[in-house]
């Protein structure tokens, strides 16, 4: 009688060490990322779309300041930010934290250094505890998740206040209209100065002046 085969992926105690396993490569791998930016946006911007245009510019002016430029490591605008930051002339690396999906998502070309994720979860985390600043373009479901995951954190603590910006003033705008009018104005499940985590640009030269400018404060309350 031939042995009944071991059913790995149903098997709670398997998927438990396989996910300490995701956490402890992750946290082994950001631990090297010293000046990082994480940024965020939709898997299916194309090249020819202004929001990919100014992620890839961003990625350029990050990289060009030594910082680490870090993205889900996909196509779109992630693709785009890397594609800024990449190439050895620059001071900063390309870096993506993957995840594989049934549509979409590959590591794009762009990507220096990466690691892969099976569990949404484990790279999210990962993806809260890795950056000096936060960006945010145009994006899905995705998005807006990773958006108000850090914003959450920020709001309860659980993150140090760092920037969290949104690049898009068109796209994002009636995002925070809605929370100034239902969450803090009628229904005051959100408290009117923890809108001010958030900031919106338009351009990758606004959001870049405003993590020049949290790094250098931050740097001057680390002397004092």
């Amino acid at each position: 009688m031939r042995p009944k085969q071991f059913d790995y992926k149903n098997n709670p105690a398997w998927r438990m060490f396989r996910i300490m396993g995701e956490f402890s490569e992750g946290f082994e791998f950001i631990s090297s990322l010293k000046k990082a930016v994480t940024i965020f946006g939709s898997a299916r911007t194309n090249p020819r779309d202004k929001w990919y245009k100014e992620a890839m510019k961003l990625g350029e002016l990050l990289a060009g300041k030594n910082y680490d430029v870090v993205t889900g490591g996909g196509p779109g605008i992630m693709e785009a930010a890397n594609r800024g930051a990449f190439g050895r002339h620059k001071k900063g690396d390309s870096v993506g934290l993957n995840i594989q999906l049934p549509r979409e998502q590959r590591v794009n070309p762009y990507v220096e250094r990466s690691i892969a994720f099976h569990y949404f979860f484990t790279r999210k985390v990962i993806m809260s505890f890795v950056a000096n600043a936060y960006v945010y373009f145009p994006g899905g479901f995705g998005t807006l998740d990773e958006l108000y995951e850090i914003v959450t954190l920020v709001q309860t603590k659980k993150l140090e206040p760092v920037p969290i910006i949104l690049v898009g003033r068109d796209f994002w705008r009636p995002l925070l209209d809605f929370s100034n009018k239902m969450m803090v104005g009628k229904y005051k499940t959100v408290n009117r100065n923890e809108l001010k985590i958030i900031q919106i640009v338009d351009t990758a030269e606004g959001a870049f002046k405003i993590i020049e400018k949290a790094l250098k404060k931050n740097g001057k309350k680390k002397q004092e």
